[in-house]
């Protein structure tokens, strides 16, 4: 049995769920690849409208689900509510962007007639997070159905009920097998990745646990989406905007949702000659927007972490970055009428004065915490920003966009963001993902839905049509 515990009150049950067992997940699969069959039947926009559908049965539930959210994963219940909001708005997008990007394309010419179809792969196992366990499963949902494909999900066992829910409520409405969840550990998401019948595999997560579900794939050379972590670099340029409005903006890029964010601003690059004013302007804007507090609290904007294990690793990083010198400064402030004793409450530090060196800077916090560091020229920087062996987000902050773009051209990361970071810069149709270390295969975009259907070619060479010559029974294609 799951047990879920709020981690804003460490004594309070948000509620229970059973365990998959792999007989069980044998079962859901089995039972999604025989409903896949007739769901990638249907034509691209059946499907699509199908989908729209199933969005209209989650919207009347949105309120109790961002409670819900909140309760079992400590985010802000406002942020709750708006990634559930825009987890139909996705939905939705991708309905209706689908049937122009997947549908065939022929072309008809000398060279021959060559038919191009998108296919389903069959299954799809999505393995997905806590720290934004609805926009996160949703991401993978989305595309994978509209392509005709089957999809069982495994969320995290730390934030399991909402997406329960929801993806419930969506398959009310569906086939039955076309979208079902299992939960459970490692046991359960290895009984899914490693199951012969799945086709395709989705996941969001950390590396290590990565190269367990890249292994168990790779027994079927079963292809992968993986959209790991991330330790993205801030690039503050001289001319720099360090005014009230942008400076908030940073602020809640590194502390949405108590840092926990894979494309959060974590290492903040500031040149020498700004250092001081950036730092004034940045405690100010914290002071302004950071309160941290219970989640379902007016006026909160940071929750707790999601663990005790991830309070203890916040605290070594900055107990071991103040150990080397560096000066730590606590911001924002605390909600009086939250007992953050109760909770696995962090209280958000800004660490000046250390380096690349440091843990702090050179690994992915995933907490609220950031360090600033100082540089003194652009070739350096870019250089420090690409020596993590993390390649998922980066940002580049300038009065002179032309010159924001040419820096973001240098950078090693799969999506940089520009005057802005985090969730402000995303665009349904920009395509999300990382370089190096932070996986392959993309979300959002014509991309994202292109990545669960497979292009499969019908080709009639001219030689060999009606009147067409003809050509040597060996010969290669000219």
């Amino acid at each position: 049995m799951i047990t879920r515990h709020n981690p804003a009150r460490v004594s309070e049950v948000v509620g229970t769920l059973r365990e998959t067992p792999p007989t069980e997940v044998d079962r859901r699969v089995r039972a999604a690849d025989r409903a896949q069959r007739d769901w990638s039947a249907r034509t691209v926009a059946q499907r699509a409208s199908m989908l729209d559908a199933a969005a209209d049965a989650v919207d009347p539930h949105l309120a109790d689900l961002a409670v819900l959210l909140a309760r079992e994963s400590g985010k802000v219940r406002a942020d709750c509510a708006g990634e559930l909001r825009f987890a139909m708005i996705f939905l939705r997008w991708v309905a209706g962007r689908a049937p122009q990007v997947l549908a065939d394309r022929e072309v008809d010419d000398s060279t021959g007639r060559l038919l191009l179809t998108r296919k389903a792969y069959g299954v799809v196992a999505a393995i997905t997070p806590w720290n934004a366990p609805i926009i996160l499963a949703m991401l993978k949902i989305a595309p994978a159905l509209v392509a005709g494909n089957a999809v069982v999900v495994k969320p995290s066992p730390l934030a399991p009920l909402a997406i329960d829910r929801v993806i419930g409520l969506l398959a009310s409405t569906l086939p039955d097998g076309v979208l079902s969840a299992v939960h459970g550990e490692a046991e359960t998401g290895a009984a899914l990745v490693g199951h012969p019948l799945v086709r395709k595999v989705a996941f969001t997560g950390g590396l290590q646990t990565a190269r367990h579900v890249a292994r168990a794939a790779a027994e079927f050379a079963t292809p992968a989406v993986l959209e790991l972590g991330g330790n993205d670099p801030v690039l503050l340029l001289p001319d720099a905007d360090l005014s009230a409005e942008p400076m908030r903006r940073l602020v809640m890029a590194s502390f949405a949702t108590s840092g926990q964010v894979c494309m959060a601003a974590k290492r903040l690059y500031v040149h020498r000659s700004r250092h001081d004013d950036f730092l004034a302007a940045y405690r100010v804007a914290a002071d302004e927007v950071l309160c941290t507090g219970d989640p379902l609290a007016d006026g909160v904007s940071m929750g707790p972490v999601i663990s005790a294990e991830a309070v203890r690793r916040v605290q070594d990083l900055v107990a071991d970055a103040a150990g080397r010198g560096g000066r730590v400064i606590t911001v924002g402030r605390a909600d009086p009428g939250t007992d953050l004793a109760a909770g696995h409450f962090v209280l958000p530090t800004l660490v000046d004065g250390i380096g690349d060196d440091a843990p702090l800077t050179a690994t992915e916090q995933f907490g609220p915490t950031v360090p600033l560091v100082v540089y003194d020229d652009i070739d350096e920087v870019v250089a420090r920003a690409n020596a993590d062996e993390l390649g998922l987000g980066a940002s580049v902050w300038s009065a002179d966009e032309d010159r924001a773009f040419a820096v973001a051209r240098r950078l090693e990361a799969g999506f940089v963001f520009v005057n802005t970071h985090n969730r402000t810069g995303m665009a349904l149709r920009a395509p999300f993902g990382g370089v190096k270390r932070s996986g392959y295969g993309r979300e959002y975009g014509d991309e994202g839905i292109v990545e669960y259907a497979q292009t499969c070619a019908v080709n009639a060479p001219a030689a060999f049509r009606a009147g067409g010559g003809g050509a040597p029974a060996n010969a290669y294609p000219q």
